[in-house]
């Protein structure tokens, strides 16, 4: 018994390892040719950039969607067609703020603005969820929000103000995205069919201002560029809808906030990269750097905090009541109060508890076995 435990527990550390590195390779990827097509090259079409993401998540979704009959997706759109409309919005705003950002802002600062998103997430996990940092995570985020205001203000000299306002924007959009995407997820729909649904929810929210503000020039520009226009569009979908894929496996296996402190992870690489590989480095400040080294500071206390607090709560026995509501109360091993007697609950109990623990059991905010 012991060694199946262990295998299991060896598998599932592997799996979630592959899954991280998966995430953090394919975040740092698809940010670094976003910003070299937008910002570098000159192909200064955000908004067709996003639109093409959109359509090839849902043409290379659909075969496998489609393997389900038409009423079991009735059945989920008429269900949770609130949260699908919220996410898919929120992440049309998310990808096309963050890339208009792109064409007048350094990546560095864009990053650095984007690390932010744990004090969005926090502030809508207290508006809509109800749940409140504790005093170790709330030093925390002050610190990183502080760091990200001073880069911002430094930056703001080398940036554009409307590019820097539209990456702010983006992380906000970004924060409730993540949100809403692990509200969704954690009432059975899978990465797959959330990406499905969402993708034509995104595509209709972006191809009204793509029609208005950038298919006169883009006409204009394709002819000399095929070959470029191809490869960018081509090369940054396949990407753009890998990560969709695993960031949303990600929070489905953990949680938002954790897919979020992963997220952060690799802004140290970005930063680097960027100085080296898009020369970066001469739009780095003083009083920048100190920014960034405050909010990487800030990320640090909170991961600290969160891991902290798992192996706190991982460490405490718990008791979980014989019955299939998930609702119920947890109580320490040592706790006074009585054992129910193994012989007094009906066999639908015992098959509930099963349930009950898995879906009270607290989110992996680091890579357990």
């Amino acid at each position: 018994m012991s060694g199946a435990r262990s295998g299991a527990g060896g598998s599932g550390l592997a799996n979630l390892t592959l899954l991280t590195v998966l995430y953090l390779t394919l975040n740092s990827t698809l940010n670094l040719l976003n910003k070299w097509a937008l910002g570098v090259y000159g192909f200064r079409f955000p908004l067709l950039l996003t639109s093409c993401h959109m359509v090839f998540s849902f043409a290379v979704l659909m075969p496998v969607a489609l393997m389900e009959p038409w009423h079991t997706h009735q059945r989920l759109i008429e269900k949770q067609w609130k949260g699908i409309v919220v996410v898919g919005v929120s992440l049309a705003l998310n990808i096309a703020l963050n890339n208009i950002s792109l064409l007048d802002v350094s990546l560095t600062l864009n990053q650095i603005i984007r690390s932010a998103i744990p004090v969005v997430v926090c502030i809508l996990s207290m508006l809509i969820m109800n749940k409140y940092p504790s005093r170790q995570e709330a030093t925390a985020l002050v610190v990183l929000t502080l760091g990200v205001m001073l880069a911002v203000w430094q930056g703001a000299v080398t940036g554009k103000p409307y590019a820097v306002m539209c990456c702010i924007a983006g992380t906000v959009c970004n924060g409730a995205m993540m949100t809403f995407s692990s509200k969704v997820l954690s009432e059975k729909l899978d990465v797959v069919r959330l990406t499905f649904y969402t993708a034509p929810v995104s595509l209709a929210c972006l191809l009204p201002f793509y029609w208005l503000h950038e298919r006169d020039a883009y006409l204009d520009y394709v002819p000399t560029h095929r070959q470029g226009v191809t490869f960018i569009i081509l090369t940054t979908s396949v990407n753009a809808v890998a990560y969709n894929l695993i960031h949303s496996a990600m929070i489905k296996q953990t949680s938002a906030v954790t897919a979020t402190v992963l997220g952060e992870i690799k802004i140290v690489g970005l930063l680097v990269l960027s100085t080296f590989l898009l020369g970066e480095g001469k739009e780095l400040t003083v009083k920048m750097v100190v920014g960034c080294l405050m909010a990487l500071a800030g990320f640090t206390m909170y991961s600290h905090t969160k891991i902290r607090r798992f192996r706190e709560s991982s460490m405490q026995p718990l008791v979980v009541s014989l019955t299939a509501d998930s609702s119920s109360s947890k109580e320490p091993l040592m706790s006074s109060k009585a054992w129910p007697r193994a012989d007094s609950a009906p066999a639908s109990g015992r098959v509930g508890s099963a349930a009950a623990k898995r879906a009270s059991a607290p989110s992996v905010a680091v890579l357990q076995a």
